[in-house]
């Protein structure tokens, strides 16, 4: 069993790691223990002294050392002497705003829990146990349910609450976080994934400082500017040793994630909707639901920690056709061509691609309305005949008669101003009434609060994908939200409106996922700007970054790797020199780098020379071999590109006999000595053949005195090994 009962003493229990909590003698739930599995009732480590300033709940009379404010709480309150921050805040229509919390019952049944209308990891009922702990506030008929799904085998825990009015008022939610983690002993750093458009999610490792440090964003998105995951490391944690702890928000609007570290120097992590952007009118006998968290913990550094991540988002978060399986080497035109195509020019790099055994072609941003520059015509969701006069049926003829499939770039949730949308629907934009509304991208954005917007988006996005043989779409959202405003909200609730409108997103993706299961969609935002996992739980992969720079994608692609799978990982190879940096690498360098995620082209190939398009057709090749290694081995990051020399990582099979390992040596120096790279994951009795010269290694060797790497000439020159395993 995963969920343990002992009294009030709550064990959730994986394979290596134990949860624990308990409802004390006054009802409140007090979080013991997050670690390895001890096999006891950790309660004993709960040692706290009367602390100045800090109260103590009416029933404990005169125990001066029982405070709210300072032990190690399951779901912290506002208003009722804990002064941390809080995960769950709500006012009353007299103005106060207090919750006391006190236990009141608990379930426990096989299988997960979902969310109503949210993304939520899954799982068979033999695959994990939910557990429902019930808290009822002592002065009103507010409930809380935290739920927590368990899946032993993964080594998670998720997080959920949900927030219940049971009483005859309407209440004001101000915040309803879906994690709470008190972490009362040892030294911790955290790290978040901060960036911007084109350099996301770099990692960032700092001390605690007593107070409040925060990663969150007010954008409408979860943004490249933050990411929802967060790791919790014990000082010297490494990639291979020490204990950590992740967490990732299931969210892809508007997010916060606090870190306090407090007068006793104990650690607290809440995480969930950011409550700048958010409050929520709670009628009698309605109840709200938090988006989810997936939490889990290793004590073998964060390597292992990435591959529990991995697995579960990859198994159990991904669905439908595509989530296991290899995804089509894809080339898309928008590098090549940007707005200036039209069907002949597409059918011609269509037949360079094709020749090099390029899967799939995407036709990008311009097909659409009056859409000639990113000035006009988002909303206007039909073909331009001047581009494409045999129509988007016409042209999907065309591409798969050369033995290639056929995807569309679409930007749903948009509207330019120059549309014949707007014109129609001018109430449909995101505007406050009497002021001029902020552009970004020359655009604004649609109410998709609004069942009318989803009904016409979902309407127009099948008609198109009704028309012709489309099996990929690229969703892209090109721009941060402000404005907040809907026209079917009254005033008092217009903060409720972020996140109505990421469940307006999550409604229309659910619709079109189950009407189009045959159809691989690709989320975008800009690039990397809505990487999540709730968009992971409906499309399989995401594009990693507007940044294809070879050099630049090693430490965009090593930043995601610590939460998010390496398949889902759009990356493609460009043009040089680089239309965002201008640096030069050579096809080589592009094609490895690239292959570290769902691989395609963002270039015209038959621009290239005959040796550059050997190249290409070679690497396409490789990659078709190497693809069911690269996403579905184990991937161990063996250098840290933003410290190191070299960008270099690796991949194992899941019965350790294959192993690719790739990179990239970024500077060559005179007389330099060639690296030693320690590689990992691989059985020491085993012998394990290189490809690339046929020497034969121990594993126990590979690991410990590790291989060199190739001799360089020149600067970002490309590394790749590959070795087998072979019978003795």
């Amino acid at each position: 069993m995963a969920v343990r009962v002992d009294g009030k003493t709550f064990f959730l229990e994986t394979k290596n790691t134990l949860y624990q909590m308990k409802a004390d003698e006054y009802g409140v739930l007090k979080h013991l223990w997050y670690g390895v599995r001890t096999g006891q009732d950790m309660e004993y480590l709960l040692d706290y002294p009367d602390v100045g300033f800090s109260g103590n709940i009416y029933e404990a009379d005169n125990n001066r050392s029982y405070s709210l404010d300072t032990m190690p709480l399951e779901y912290a309150t506002e208003g009722v002497g804990d002064f941390r921050i809080s995960a769950v805040g709500v006012r009353y229509q007299n103005g106060a705003s207090a919750l006391d919390l006190r236990y009141e019952s608990y379930h426990v049944e096989p299988g997960k829990y979902s969310i109503p209308g949210l993304p939520a990891v899954y799982a068979e009922e033999y695959e994990a146990e939910t557990l429902e702990v019930t808290l009822k506030d002592t002065a009103s008929d507010i409930r809380v349910v935290l739920k927590y799904g368990v899946l032993p085998d993964f080594d998670v825990i998720t997080r959920s609450a949900v927030v219940i009015n049971d009483g005859v008022q309407t209440v004001m939610l101000n915040k309803a976080h879906s994690l709470c983690l008190d972490i009362p002993y040892g030294q911790w750093e955290w790290v978040h994934f901060y960036g911007r458009w084109a350099k996301e999610r770099t990692p960032e490792r700092l001390p605690l400082l007593h107070g409040i440090q925060e990663s969150s964003s007010k954008r409408g998105i979860s943004s490249h500017h933050q990411n929802p995951a967060v790791l919790l490391c014990r000082e010297g944690c490494t990639e291979t040793s020490g204990i950590c702890i992740g967490a990732v928000l299931m969210y892809s609007g508007c997010f916060q994630a606090q870190v306090e570290y407090d007068q006793l120097n104990q650690t607290r992590l809440v995480m969930g909707i950011n409550t700048h952007t958010f409050c929520w009118e709670l009628e009698p006998g309605k109840r709200f639901y938090t988006p989810e968290v997936i939490l889990s913990q290793s004590n073998s550094g964060m390597e292992m920690l990435s591959h529990q991540f991995h697995r579960l988002i990859r198994e159990h978060v991904c669905r439908g056709r595509y989530k296991m399986i290899e995804r089509p080497v894809l080339i898309n035109n928008w590098e090549a061509t940007y707005f200036d195509f039209n069907e002949d020019k597409l059918v011609e790099i269509a037949k360079g691609a094709a020749e090099l055994g390029v899967d799939m072609l995407v036709m990008d941003d311009g097909w659409f309305g009056k859409r000639d520059s990113d000035a006009s015509g988002l909303g206007d969701w039909y073909e331009n005949p001047l581009k494409l006069p045999n129509g988007l049926s016409g042209l999907a003829e065309k591409i798969n008669d050369l033995g290639m499939e056929f995807g569309v770039w679409f930007e749903p949730e948009m509207i330019s101003e120059n549309s014949d949308l707007f014109r129609t629907h001018p109430e449909w934009a995101i505007r406050i009434p009497g002021r001029r509304p902020m552009r970004s991208r020359y655009q604004l954005v649609l109410d998709m609060s609004r069942p009318d917007v989803q009904d016409y988006l979902f309407d127009v996005m099948s008609r198109i994908l009704n028309s012709a043989n489309i099996t990929y779409i690229k969703w892209d959202f090109n721009r941060s939200v402000s404005d907040w405003y809907s026209e079917l909200l009254p005033s008092g609730r217009q903060k409720e409106m972020p996140h109505r409108f990421v469940l307006g997103l999550y409604s229309l993706m659910e619709r079109l996922t189950q009407a189009f299961p045959d159809v691989l969609f690709e989320g975008c935002c800009g690039g990397g700007g809505r990487f999540d996992a709730g968009i992971l739980y409906y499309c399989p992969q995401i594009w990693c970054s507007d940044d294809t720079d070879a050099f630049e994608r090693t430490q965009i692609q090593y930043g995601t790797s610590f939460f998010y799978p390496i398949s889902s990982m759009g990356s493609h190879v460009s043009a040089v020199p680089n239309h965002q940096t201008g640096r030069i690498t050579s096809v080589k360098t592009r094609g490895i780098t690239a292959m570290a995620g769902s691989f395609g082209y963002e270039l015209d190939l038959n621009r290239l020379t005959q040796e550059e398009k050997d190249e290409v057709k070679f690497q396409i090749g490789l990659f078709k071999e190497y693809g069911p290694l690269i996403h579905n081995g184990k991937y161990y990051r063996l250098s840290n590109p933003f410290e190191d020399k070299y960008a270099i990582w690796e991949y194992v099979s899941t019965d350790a006999r294959k192993v690719l390992v790739q990179g990239m040596i970024f500077r060559t120096e005179p007389n330099m000595l060639r690296y030693p790279i320690y590689l990992r994951g691989l059985d020491p009795k085993k012998k394990y053949r290189l490809r690339e010269d046929g020497i034969i290694y121990s594993g126990n060797a590979l690991m410990n005195g590790g291989i060199l790497i190739p001799k360089a000439w020149g600067d970002y020159v490309p590394v790749e090994m590959y070795l087998e395993a072979i019978d003795a």
